[in-house]
């Protein structure tokens, strides 16, 4: 059976991409091919508004290369969107008649709205916040929305983007003292028509490749021990530093700097300017980069259209069933461990050996159904193999600490173990914190044990403080349990290290 494939054309100002998409086991679009050119249509775009015929042929050229891909992936209906270059052009119907005539596209030009809309969708599908600013900066437009628990309040489209604010301020390569002041005193102007901006003190959340480019930059920069950029974030100080950083270079050295590809190196600056402009009038700390965008939103659209949604109803659930068909997770067991460890966590709670933060039950919840997840690979080692494929695979829903978090709690097999794990993640994390994690894989551990043969047996989890050094746990079961009390007394000694305590197992009838 042939893998299902979508694709998208996304026509921009600065560049011309060809994404191609593949339905996984999961359910899910993944992207398999992506094709990029650097077209830069927004350079041929006349003063009257007409997109010259050197630029139409840039277009078309780029697009006959492109249909050369999706037919070799026999690939009869592709999308194919334009944004702000085309939308911007006066001679639209000339371009549609050309593109429909002399490639194998029909181009569909995307209004301001849906263009916004698309970015927004792309990132309530895709990351956890429930509220915040997108800022999608492309080579002629700059999309802006504002939504509040999920939904869209207000979106804007500015009719500049990076590569025409190049164009307009700044003559050469690099911009010089008094081209930056003029273009900062736009930016300004220009951002207060937006009151409903103003003072939201939301993160702000960078959509496309500048702010894609900014996020690698830092990266590099500090040199960043987590694969992935989807979901990264910076502080205001972190996006300053950068600009400081690429303010003080000369152009030959702009091009060289890792994290910035270099058809970017002469709007990288100008793009940068919005970003810090907007985070001042908004008024945060906080810029958190979404990889997922306009063609993700596009697709998200495409994805759940037959349920008359546009929104995934919890983007995290999503990313664990994903997870769970990717790595073969036995929904069963995955339960009935979180249920065990639910249930001790909560009879702990109630002796005192700790108080749950809010985000703790996330972590427990996670780190427990994805415990041992790495057994896919090796049974052997499936605790290396566990950190190592949730420290490194974005999930979406997941901040880059939140996923180290449950990478270290799903991986824990001894504290020793869990502190060489951590040891290159020490400064994202207090000591106390640290201690929680490891207490908490330890636990966790335990839970795991008393579903060892996948029976779910476990029906009610009691624990009670005999004395000031011991733990009676009291554990009902409606089958024979000789096999999880065997496994439950071999993995105990990591908890009863952890909590300076010992342990009593009291299994009975239910």
């Amino acid at each position: 059976m042939d893998q299902e494939k979508y694709a998208i054309v996304d026509i921009g100002s600065n560049t011309m991409r060809l994404v191609i998409y593949s339905r996984d086991k999961s359910g899910r679009l993944t992207e398999s091919e992506n094709v990029k050119a650097v077209a830069r249509l927004r350079n041929y775009l006349s003063e009257s508004g007409k997109l010259e015929p050197e630029g139409m042929d840039v277009l078309i050229h780029t697009l006959q290369g492109f249909q050369e891909v999706t037919r070799h992936h026999n690939l009869n209906e592709v999308r194919c969107v334009a944004t702000a270059a085309i939308r911007q052009a006066n001679n639209q119907e000339e371009i549609l008649e050309r593109v429909e005539k002399e490639t194998d596209f029909s181009m569909r030009i995307l209004s301001e709205f849906e263009e916004a809309n698309y970015g927004f969708l792309a990132v309530v599908n895709s990351t956890p916040f429930e509220s915040g600013i997108t800022v999608d900066i492309g080579g002629g437009s700059t999309e802006i929305t504002y939504f509040q628990k999920r939904k869209l309040i207000y979106f804007y489209s500015f009719p500049f983007g990076a590569l025409s604010l190049k164009q307009q301020f700044v003559k050469n390569d690099v911009p010089t003292a008094q081209e930056l002041k003029a273009l900062r005193k736009f930016l300004k102007e220009q951002f207060s028509i937006l009151p409903w901006l103003k003072n939201k003190k939301l993160p702000l959340i960078g959509i496309g490749g500048s702010a894609r480019n900014l996020a690698q930059i830092h990266q590099e920069h500090i040199g960043y021990p987590v694969a992935g950029i989807h979901q990264y974030m910076m502080s205001e100080s972190n996006v300053k530093s950068v600009h400081s950083m690429l303010l003080g270079m000369d152009f030959s050295e702009i091009q060289r700097v890792e994290g910035l590809t270099k058809d970017r190196a002469d709007i990288i600056i100008p793009a940068i300017e919005v970003f810090v402009h907007l985070m001042d009038y908004i008024d945060t700390d906080t810029f958190a980069l979404s990889r997922k965008g306009l063609r993700d939103g596009v697709f998200y659209e495409e994805m759940i259209k037959d349920f008359e949604l546009s929104i995934f109803p919890n983007v995290l659930e999503e990313s664990f069933y994903e997870l769970a068909s990717d790595f073969d997770i036995n929904l069963t067991h995955a339960t009935h461990v979180t249920a065990n460890a639910t249930m001790i966590f909560r009879e702990l709670e109630k002796c005192g050996v700790f108080s749950l933060e809010p985000n703790d039950t996330k972590y427990i919840r996670l780190g427990s159904a994805l415990y041992n997840l790495g057994s896919y690979i090796d049974a052997e080692a499936s605790h290396q193999h566990t950190f190592y494929l949730l420290a490194n695979r974005t999930i979406d829903g997941l901040l880059h600490k939140d996923r180290m978090t449950v990478a270290l709690i799903a991986s824990f097999k001894n504290r020793e173990v869990f502190k060489r794990n951590a040891a290159m993640y020490e400064d994202w994390f207090t000591k106390d914190e640290l201690a929680k994690y490891s207490l908490f894989g330890a636990i966790v551990k335990l839970a795991y044990s008393l579903n060892a043969t996948k029976r779910d047996i476990i029906k009610d989890i009691q624990i009670e403080a005999s004395d000031d050094q011991e733990l009676v746990f009291k554990i009902r079961c409606n089958s024979d349990w000789k096999p999880e009390q065997y496994q439950a007394e071999k993995q105990k000694k990591h908890l009863e290290k952890q909590l300076k305590k010992s342990i009593q197992f009291q299994f009975m009838k239910n």
